[in-house]
């Protein structure tokens, strides 16, 4: 198991903001969620093929996360980043692929050091292209503090064998159909670095500066205890938490636009506190905990089979088809096309209401909400 840097690329978005915040997680337990479990086996599963890709040697891992879905998404990046070599190669007779490089950053961010999941350098442009596999949280490459520690980290080496002048950085997010790309030239990137990053990266590091509540508060491990969090979400519930109809329409817009997090706290709050008690011994004045609600299981369905077959039940088996996605698998796409094309169609989506920043178009509301009725009517 490698060491975990103090201050990674990958929580940069929260030190950056927050900078007691790094100090402040180490007291923390890093347990690995599923979403994170299942993203390694992603990388590692879009490492294999990109290897074999470029004519490496490789061993394919093998996890329990295997599935089609997983199969076709580090396809999707895998083929993106073929794309973008052929691009490189036009401006660059010799582009250089690297994957899963190892990079360091210590020179603006102390210890800092952390591993690029794909990096392009030609003459001119260093590309860091970052398979995200996550899909609760949309990510934009636009002023990403990650990609951009990766891009200093990788200037650092390169930079005195190429002669580069920007940095591209790409977010491929395949299960939210987002390829998210910035460039910024390299002069710009050292001035952000020298100027703003060293400073809130030597206070995070020695655990100091004010705490600073926020979106990035996310994934913070300390976030559930943490009273600078706490104290703003209480201070919120307690002046704003009316019934709607005693709200202004000012005061509506302003509680959407923190419903998320507040959620997401009061959520890990609970989260925290049952397992405290459910597996630390803690008792909360209060509360206890019960049995939740569970669902009849059989032991062995092929037992059950015997048995019912047994006692004259024949009729125990229901057929259905093998998903659509797996058609397309079994297929190809193009046969799938040709094949099954007309029999396709996509029912509208439940109407959802998210910022004007969201990239999916508006709606009209009359029509969609009749649309989907329908469809909730006909199921």
């Amino acid at each position: 198991m490698g060491r975990h840097a103090v201050l990674s690329a990958s929580s940069s978005h929260r030190w950056t903001k927050c900078t007691p915040a790094a100090r402040l997680e180490l007291e923390f337990d890093d347990n690995e969620s599923s979403a994170a479990a299942e993203g390694t086996a992603a990388h590692a599963l879009a490492e294999h093929k990109l290897r074999k890709a470029l004519k490496m040697r490789s061993k394919k891992p093998i996890s329990p996360f295997d599935c089609d879905e997983m199969d076709e998404y580090t396809d999707a990046y895998v083929d993106f980043v073929l794309e973008q070599l052929d691009l490189a190669k036009q401006s660059c007779s010799d582009p250089l692929v690297l994957i899963e490089q190892h990079l360091d950053f210590s020179k603006y961010v102390p210890d800092g050091f952390g591993t690029g999941d794909c990096i392009l350098i030609s003459d001119k442009t260093l590309h860091i292209i970052d398979l995200k596999y996550g899909m609760g949280i949309l990510v934009n490459a636009e002023h990403n503090s990650q990609m951009m520690l990766y891009s200093l980290g990788a200037l650092e080496i390169y930079d005195s064998l190429y002669d580069i002048n920007e940095v591209s950085m790409t977010v491929f997010q395949p299960r939210r159909d987002n390829v998210s790309t910035w460039t910024i030239p390299v002069d710009d990137l050292r001035d952000w670095a020298e100027n703003e990053l060293k400073l809130k990266a030597e206070l995070a590091f020695k655990g100091e500066g004010e705490y600073c509540p926020g979106e990035w508060c996310t994934f913070c491990r300390a976030a559930v205890k943490c009273r600078a969090r706490a104290e703003e979400k209480l201070k919120l519930a307690q002046s704003e938490f009316r019934l709607p109809p005693l709200l202004s329409d000012g005061e509506i817009e302003d509680v959407l636009g923190k419903l998320n997090d507040i959620t997401k706290w009061a959520n890990d709050l609970l989260a925290y506190a049952t397992d405290a008690a459910l597996n630390h011994g803690k008792q909360w004045s209060g509360y206890k905990i019960v049995a939740g609600r569970s669902v009849r299981k059989f032991k062995d369905e092929d037992a059950v089979a015997e048995a019912a077959k047994a006692n004259g039940y024949k009729d125990i088996y229901r057929q259905s088809l093998i998903t659509l996605t797996e058609f397309e698998k079994l297929m190809g796409k193009a046969k799938f096309n040709e094949v099954l094309g007309d029999l396709v169609y996509k029912p509208p989506g439940k109407p959802t209401l998210v910022p004007v920043s969201d990239k999916r178009p508006a709606i009209n509301v009359a029509n969609a909400t009749n649309d989907f009725n329908e469809i909730m009517e006909d199921e």
